[in-house]
């Protein structure tokens, strides 16, 4: 169960709660559970396809997203990591569109396109102006029905590549190799869900065209998906558009589905393995059963209440209370034949994991044995719903409305399914929730602990991957296996006019206090958004005490006067809302989003929090904060961002520190309430806040509201100032190297800081950048992992800070090509500034993309609270979008080309790389730069 807020709720679902004044009181759950409603229409073509329509007219946009009902249990041994690699195979073009998908995705202004494999299924999707819905369906119906012609050995080749280089990114994670762990001990060699999504390196490499092929003609065709269109589209208009693109392509064999058991364990397994891990994680798991068992719902409240609530079992006993864990978490993966339950502990530094790891078997003990209370499953629930509800605005995406139908359609045969399953979240009770526990928790537990230490041999794909010959007398096939490839040639449609971007009214006032209001509505969706921004940020850290800023905004929920941490998290629960503070490089905010009904407790909690706060816990929080700046450490892009700041600002300017923010820990650790209340005091003042709103209420009825709880707030003490002042360094061009022995991948992030800042008008580096480092078809990506794969992505681009900006790179490669990875980006920059400079048809693809993106960049409420908040910060007028599309067309390729080579110069960057130093120093000797190797510290 996802506990987190992620969006607002989509304008279909308008109900009566909308017009309904702010409570003080929660609103039941039974009139919460009621506000996801998603209309839709559902028909099936005459080959198999099914299509389910849902029609929300708030944005000219159409949310695109098709279901293959395959994904790695599938798989039939030795052909592990297939599914995964033909998502890739997919998006390299099919026989009427050859070429990256992303680039016509792109071109019509395409926005939250990609595709994702998991064990049951695969998903592509993409959310396009109302008026490119017609090349999207060709796009789609042509690789379900057009693709073998258009694969390859050498496209294989280079996916295979790209995959096993994702993998390497995963795997060089801290903790990376506990996936494969889990899957081999809770399910037994032969069951499908025994080996991981990503598959294996000697699978991945024994891949032939045939074998994927072959793969595709038996699990790709329109009878084995799910097509859904949620949006600015009817099931009257949609219908003749699908039947027209995909009406021909002929049905593919039925594929058989996969059956499997929820297995359990003989006896208890207890596993010790080694990472290079700051913090000793436990783990408890169980397999369980999948989505569609009556027991699911109950094991995913169990869950909740014991470890994924703020106000837990194991959060308030483990961390609150008894101080011997930094974090815990407890949830259900909820998969089509099986789930996996899951219980995390990171044991705090200097507690015997062993001792922690008998408490905590104590602990599941007595929850399995007496069950929730009814208030832990009412949070539980309000917090399931209310995540529901702001989950849904998004028409498409991963998790959009358009996810949420298709994952109904095609595991319950039922899109409506995600209704029948919230009734069942409202009524479980404390005895059903225990009943579910006590039949499938109290079976063999797999125990794992994850120690610090160095990691066991790592499996690697073979060296120098040879193309395989074609097949002698093969004829290239349709996907169906039913039509030649060399078919009646089919044509892309044209793009329409895309309608502009109708951005709201943004209203600015005070309160008496002098603190600013900056206001926009939302009508029709009972959702509120509020943030309270200060001045600060990690850039107001004092130099000796770098972290203050995160530590002092990590206490503000964590305790009042009139409500103690457990509280306040508990509180947060009962209304379904979700208070986060946190900072970035130049400010601070305190967030809150919640259901319009129950704004004014909601607005109650926040007061308190960003008012009163107690700093009760800081011995807790400092602890944890730690071990976090450790686990940070211990992570190789942590690490390496950590170190770039102070390389290329120098460690006297305000943005030469760590970009978490989490600080230097010798600082850290001798932080005092005393120095936290005047780090408060400094910067979170009336004159210095402002609080940025939306909401379906008007002004009228909030200004109000804030007034009565924030109006006689006043200052105390004088307020922070920054060292803006003070000289950026001029740092010495070299390569870093932070020796991490035995690391799969090398991780590459470079930096210059350049000479403008945040508020000018950097628009004109930000659309030259796009082609060289700032897309997916950038050329810094397109070479690094699209032709050479060698990285499973690379990007470049500006950090948007107000002051001095700087210019960054990053690149997780293979080890055997960072020094030519390091070589190869150097060339295309140069390139790109010199003898091949952006051109004309980049700068068109850009403009027009970035132009016809606007409509959909600002679905959710939280979008444009970002967008409100990111204009004020870099001084720009609160109606910057409305204008953006004309400044869009202003630009010209020269005018581009020359803010380019002003800003940007890879001759004044400094490196970094986290790998291996035995196998990269020597690659890195050969690039002409001096190399200083750094031994990365071992975590405390």
């Amino acid at each position: 169960m996802s506990l987190a807020i992620p969006a607002l709720l989509l304008a279909s679902a308008v109900s009566p709660l909308s017009a309904a004044p702010p409570s003080a009181r929660p609103a039941p759950l039974s009139v919460l559970a009621d506000q996801v409603k998603l209309p839709y229409e559902q028909f099936t073509l005459a080959n198999g396809l099914r299509v389910v329509v849902s029609t929300d007219r708030k944005a000219p946009v159409v949310g695109v997203s098709v279901w293959y009902h395959v994904g790695s249990k599938d798989e039939p041994a030795g052909k592990t990591g297939f599914a995964h690699l033909f998502e890739h195979l997919m998006f390299n073009g099919s026989e009427n569109a050859p070429g990256d998908y992303f680039k016509p995705l792109e071109s019509v202004g395409a926005t939250d396109y990609n595709g994702t494999t998991s064990f049951d299924r695969t998903n592509y999707f993409e959310t396009v102006p109302t008026q490119a819905l017609p090349l999207a369906l060709f796009l789609e119906s042509d690789r379900m029905g057009h693709l073998l012609g258009a694969v390859g050995q050498e496209t294989l080749d280079r996916q295979r590549g790209v995959v096993q280089n994702e993998k390497r990114q995963d795997d060089n994670q801290p903790y990376g190799l506990v996936q494969y762990a889990e899957q081999q001990t809770l399910f037994p060699e032969g069951h499908p869900y025994h080996h991981t999504t990503i598959g294996s390196m000697a699978d991945l490499d024994k891949a032939s065209l045939a074998d994927v092929r072959e793969w595709f003609r038996g699990h790709y065709g329109p009878n084995n998906a799910v097509l859904v269109l949620s949006g600015d589209i009817d099931a009257a208009t949609a219908r003749p558009l699908i039947e027209k693109y995909f009406g021909d392509i002929a049905r593919g064999p039925q594929p058989m589905p996969t059956a499997a058991t929820v297995p359990t364990l003989k006896a208890r397994k207890n596993e010790t393995i080694h990472d290079q891990v700051a913090t000793t994680r436990l783990y408890r798991q169980w397999a369980v059963p999948g989505l569609l068992d009556a027991d699911s719902v109950p094991l995913d409240i169990a869950a909740s209440v014991l470890g994924g609530l703020a106000s837990s079992r194991l959060d308030n006993i483990l961390v609150r209370k008894e101080r011997l864990a930094v974090s815990v978490s407890a949830n259900v993966e909820p998969l089509e034949r099986v789930g996996e339950f899951e219980v995390q502990v990171d044991v705090r530094p200097g507690v015997d994991p062993k001792l922690v790891g008998e408490r905590l078997d104590a602990i599941i003990a007595d929850f399995i044995a007496t069950g929730p209370t009814a208030d832990e499953i009412q949070r539980a629930v309000t917090q399931e719903i209310a995540g529901r509800i702001f989950g849904l605005e998004k028409v498409g995406g991963f998790s959009g409305r358009a996810a949420l139908l298709a994952q109904g359609a095609v595991y319950a045969n039922d899109p409506g399914f995600y209704e029948k399953q919230l009734k069942e979240y409202a009524k479980e009770t404390p005895a059903s929730v225990k009943a579910a526990m006590q039949k499938w928790l109290t079976r063999p537990v797999y125990a794992l602990t994850v120690a610090p230490g160095p990691r066991a041999p790592y499996e690697e794909a073979k060296a120098g991957q040879e193309a395989e010959k074609p097949i002698a007398g093969a004829k290239e096939v349709a996907a169906s296996g039913a039509a030649p490839a060399t078919g009646p040639k089919r044509e892309a449609p044209p793009v329409g006019d895309i309608s502009a971007l109708t951005y709201p009214a943004i209203t600015r006032t005070k309160l008496s206090n002098g603190v600013t209001l900056v206001y926009a509505q939302r009508t029709g969706l009972p959702l509120t958004r509020l943030a309270v921004t200060f001045d600060g940020g990690f850039s107001a850290d004092p130099k000796g005490a770098l972290g203050t800023a995160t530590l002092m905004l990590s206490l503000l929920d964590e305790g009042t006067p009139t409500r103690s941490s457990a509280d306040i998290a508990a509180e947060q629960e009962h209304l379904g809302s979700r208070i986060a503070a946190g900072g970035s490089m130049d400010r601070a905010e305190i967030d809150l989003a919640v259901l319009t009904p129950n704004l004014a407790p909601g607005m109650d909690l926040l007061a308190d929090v960003t008012l009163n706060p107690t700093f009760a816990e800081l011995p807790r929080v400092k602890a944890e904060q730690l071990a976090g700046i450790q686990s940070e450490m211990s992570d190789p892009e942590g690490l390496a961002s950590r170190t770039l700041p102070a390389l290329i600002y120098g460690p006297a300017y305000p943005y030469g520190v760590p970009s978490s923010g989490s600080g230097d820990p010798a600082a850290v650790a001798k932080l005092t309430k005393a120095d936290l209340v005047a780090f408060k005091d400094k910067w979170l003042r009336p004159s210095d806040t402002s609080i940025f709103i939306v909401s379906d209420l008007p002004l009228t009825t909030i200004q109000p509201m804030l007034e009565s709880r924030f109006g006689a707030w006043k200052a105390t003490g004088p307020a922070g100032t920054k060292a803006t002042g003070t000289t950026v360094a001029t740092p010495r061009p070299r390569v870093v190297l932070l020796d991490r022995p035995g690391s799969p991948q090398s991780v590459i992030q470079a930096g210059e800081v350049l000479d403008s800042k945040g508020t000018d008008e950097l628009l004109p580096l930000v659309v030259a950048n796009d082609a060289l480092g700032g897309s997916f078809l950038s050329r810094l990506n397109m070479d690094i992992r699209e032709t050479k794969a060698w990285s499973y992505g690379v990007q470049a681009g500006i950090s948007r800070y107000a002051g001095r900006v700087p210019y960054l790179v990053a690149a997780p490669v293979q080890t055997d090509k960072t020094g030519p990875s390091i070589q190869a980006m150097l060339g295309d920059i140069k390139a790109f500034l010199t003898t091949q400079p952006l051109t004309d048809a980049e700068r068109e693809r850009t403009v027009e993309r970035s132009i016809r993106q606007l409509p959909g960049s600002f679905e959710t409420g939280n979008e444009l609270l970002d967008a409100m908040q990111r204009n004020d910060l870099l001084k720009r007028p609160d109606d910057y979008y409305t204008h953006i599309a004309d400044k869009y067309r202003a630009l010209t390729t020269a005018e581009l080309n020359a803010m380019a080579r002003r800003e940007i110069d890879p001759a004044r960057f400094v490196w970094v790389v986290v790998g291996d130093a035995a196998k990269v120093k020597p690659q890195l000797d050969t690039l002409g730069l001096p190399v200083e190797v750094v031994k990365t510290a071992k975590p405390q």
